[in-house]
């Protein structure tokens, strides 16, 4: 279910970086930003699927959250 296509299955072998992502052999070099957007889509894409995961595995503690939240944009609504 994960959108990233190289995810492993836990274990890490040293090949990896700590972000999951391939680790660069040169740190020093300056990261393009075309890679710092690719890994922040793919972020973001994983962050979305977790939040409708955790909507869906538990649904009254999202209703008490959006209600919540609601609650507090109200309260700053004058």
């Amino acid at each position: 279910m994960t959108s990233n296509p190289n995810a492993g299955g836990g274990s890490t072998d040293g090949s990896h970086g700590p972000s999951g992502g391939p680790a660069r052999a040169a740190p020093d070099h300056p990261e393009t930003e075309t890679e710092r957007r690719r890994r922040r889509a793919v972020f973001l894409r994983e962050l979305a699927e977790a939040r409708e995961l955790r909507a869906r595995v538990q649904p009254r503690r999202t209703k008490e959250r959006r209600m919540r939240e609601a609650m507090r944009m109200r309260t700053f609504r004058i």
